[in-house]
């Protein structure tokens, strides 16, 4: 199954609107059955700081804590050189494939939801 993504920064939303569109798209993809997600957030290039991105890992670690996701990684440690990442290919190896895998991307954070298959 490939990764969905739900893109965040699309339209340039403030904070609320892309957090609603984030809980409601998770929602809808925990419900079916989707496999992985990746979240485009962006990383505050514009100057207004990453405030969707911090809102976004601030929500994914809650999901986390209430045992919602199985697990979510930021795009700065979706690499072989960092745990959270080589962790994330040890429940999804099928992620090393993706694109962002090593690049250091501050603008992707990368959602493994419960139910996922190897």
């Amino acid at each position: 199954m490939s990764t969905v993504m739900i893109n965040l920064e699309k339209g340039r939303p403030k904070v609320d609107a892309a957090m609603t569109k984030l809980r409601l798209e998770l929602a809808t993809l925990r419900r079916i059955g989707a496999h992985t997600v990746k979240i485009i957030h962006g990383y505050g290039s514009s100057g207004t700081g990453g405030s969707i991105r911090t809102a976004t890992h601030v929500y994914l670690s809650e999901l986390l804590k209430d045992d919602k996701i199985k697990a979510f990684c930021m795009g700065e440690h979706f690499g072989p050189f960092e745990q959270t990442g080589r962790q994330m290919i040890e429940l999804v190896p099928d992620l090393r494939k993706d694109p962002d895998w090593g690049q250091q991307n501050e603008g992707i954070t990368i959602v493994v939801l419960h139910g996922s298959k190897n």
